[in-house]
């Protein structure tokens, strides 16, 4: 594939982003295009960027980019916050339409995780988006938060989080907290793992997040409007054994989702383990998408 710079601007922050299109000398251009967007501590080096290297030999160009406050992108240092994350996208869709190689007509979101419910939440309300697919993603912030926790790790997230309300309307500022104290990977051993592994090779990923992103997180569900994508199609994946993000996330947005829509669980898979590019579970989502994408930007039926 052929990558190249295009970085853009949302809320006058500069994102840091790349625009990947198909190694063809251009005979395929202007390319239907995906926007990958990644999950909770995510960043375009991981996940969006194996989407791209999947989806570029299939003739789609795919934007990558790091959401504002992570990676290279500009913005408060541990702001998670998945409503700004969702104008993000926003904004990077404005970009692509000014692009001459990519046909911003055809134009599809992916999400992954807490991604998942951020492009949802953004095709809800940008009817530019022609399709989307949510790949083990959250339905409800408080729902899936919850489900991450025990008891008592659930009790202290929420006194902390009450407390953090006092603290930054007298300082001005939030408390910065350990991102798996939000994130309960410990009791999701097989994921927490593969993070161990694999996603702390990125740079800065790992670094803390604010109490007050945690609140926001808790008030975010995409399953209030995921209905007002109809009748755009829409695409939900999941790891039937997901530990982080279980199966009720998928159901639910599914439920709540008007047709078309289409529900697929990846059986013998959790959250992240099979994440790599050559893993028999990956390829098996890739062979969903390429369906899917082309059924939704080509103009055939969305494939059942």
């Amino acid at each position: 594939m052929i990558t190249c710079p295009l970085p853009f601007f949302a809320s006058g922050l500069r994102i840091d982003a790349d625009l990947h299109t198909p190694d063809d000398g251009g005979a395929g251009a202007p390319y239907p295009v995906v926007v990958a967007c990644s999950g909770y501590q995510g960043q375009k080096v991981i996940h969006p960027e194996r989407f791209a290297r999947a989806l570029t030999p299939l003739g789609y160009a795919v934007l990558a980019f790091d959401y504002r406050g992570f990676g290279l992108s500009e913005g408060e240092r541990g702001r998670l916050v998945p409503q700004e994350w969702a104008e993000d996208i926003r904004a990077g869709i404005d970009r692509l339409t000014a692009v001459d190689r990519v046909d911003a007509s055809r134009l599809a979101l992916i999400g992954w995780g807490l991604g998942g419910g951020v492009v949802v939440a953004e095709a809800a309300d940008d009817p530019r988006v022609k399709a989307v697919a949510c790949c083990n993603g959250i339905a409800d912030g408080v729902r899936s938060t919850r489900n991450m926790h025990d008891e008592a790790s659930w009790a202290r997230l929420l006194a902390r989080i009450e407390a953090d309300r006092w603290h930054r309307t007298t300082t001005g500022r939030s408390e910065i907290a350990d991102p798996w104290d939000i994130v309960r990977l410990n009791l999701d051993h097989v994921t927490d793992g593969y993070v161990g592994e694999e996603l702390y090779k990125a740079p800065g990923f790992g670094t803390g997040v604010t109490l007050e992103s945690a609140e926001f997180l808790l008030r975010f569900s995409p399953e209030r409007v995921v209905h007002r994508i109809a009748p755009r199609p829409l695409l939900i994946v999941h790891g039937a054994q997901n530990e982080l993000h279980k199966p009720v996330e998928a159901q639910s947005l599914y439920s709540h989702a008007a047709e078309s829509k289409r529900l697929e669980f990846l059986e013998g898979c959790g959250h992240t383990e099979w994440m790599f590019d050559d893993d028999p579970a990956f390829k098996s989502l890739v062979e969903m998408l390429e369906g899917f994408l082309a059924g939704a930007l080509g103009g055939e039926a969305v494939p059942a």
